[in-house]
């Protein structure tokens, strides 16, 4: 009787399983039948615990990295030492602070850029969505502008995966360069379009580095790659900003995956003043018409602008 009752049940469960199932495929509930699948097989994965060392709160207080935030933080962190504190789980020390606000500071604006122009024109088309504009903006942070930091320091790091003062950096810098040229790639943190002979902003942060004890080997790699690519181009490549903030960051002891980061942080605040600029002084209509005007002139026989 119990063996009975025993079959019974599992029939039954094996039935009703049946028909969930069944109803799943009715309704063509892909996502859903696969999970059910899934479960069922007795592979279901175990869920991992869910943590971060960041930060909580309550209802009267807020925890950041172990610190009070009211009274530790507030009015004693500015926004860069904030930014080193959320990408190290620590405050910096003074010459950490100087160097780190330098490196920020570097990337917040660089006048009339595409990321400018792409949140300008974006503002012209949702100005009720200035974070809308930051964002079209910050998109364009890549391998060409700005973004050329985590490209830097990833070369420094894969070529120097620890940083070694005794190093034979033109050694070490001959085949990074000899990899990008082979596959015709152009090499991160060196040269610039329009800063010749020398990027004016290299100067002061190599300054700053050796001010504050950031001029170590990894600045001395950027050097000999810059000069490695010099000599077999026969062109001047000089380090450019990001090849120097690019190096720094590895002298912080940054991951190069989270370098662009840097570089999102500043932006974003010089991306706001121009959305703020472009509300009281717009050009993104006047950009749009010139270029449609100039575009389309050979289409609409516009000989004087064709």
């Amino acid at each position: 009787m119990r063996i009975h009752s025993r079959c019974h049940a599992a029939l039954s469960q094996k039935l009703e399983l049946s028909l969930r199932l069944f109803e799943l495929y009715r309704v063509r509930d892909v996502r859903n039948i696969e999970r059910f699948k899934y479960k069922e097989s007795g592979l279901a994965r175990k869920n991992k615990p869910i943590r971060t060392d960041i930060g909580w709160s309550n209802a009267s207080s807020i925890t950041i990295f172990g610190k009070d935030f009211p009274s530790e933080i507030l009015g004693k962190l500015n926004l860069g030492d904030m930014g080193f504190l959320e990408l190290t789980g620590r405050v910096p020390n003074e010459k950490e602070s100087r160097m780190f606000n330098a490196m920020a500071v570097t990337l917040v604006e660089h006048g009339i850029t595409p990321s400018a122009l792409v949140a300008r024109m974006t503002y012209l088309g949702a100005p009720e969505s200035m974070q809308s504009a930051v964002a079209a903006g910050l998109s364009g942070l890549g391998t060409v502008f700005v973004g050329s930091i985590e490209g830097a320091a990833r070369i420094l790091q894969e070529a120097m995966p620890k940083p070694d003062p005794n190093a034979d950096f033109a050694a070490l810098a001959k085949p990074v360069v000899q990899a990008f040229q082979s596959q015709k790639r152009i090499l991160p943190g060196i040269g610039h379009p329009f800063h010749k002979p020398i990027d004016p902003r290299t100067p002061r942060l190599m300054q700053l580095a050796r001010d504050n004890g950031f001029d170590g080997p990894y600045l001395k790699l950027m050097q000999a790659i810059c000069e490695e690519a010099s000599r077999s181009t026969g062109k001047v490549l000089p380090m450019n900003a990001t090849g120097a903030i690019g190096a720094l960051c590895c002298e912080m002891g940054f991951d190069w995956k989270i370098c662009r980061g840097l570089g999102v942080m500043a932006r974003a605040v010089g991306l706001v003043g121009h959305i703020l600029e472009e509300s009281r002084n717009p050009m993104a209509e006047e950009i749009w018409h010139m270029v449609d005007e100039q575009a389309t002139a050979h289409l609409r026989g516009d000989t004087a602008q064709s």
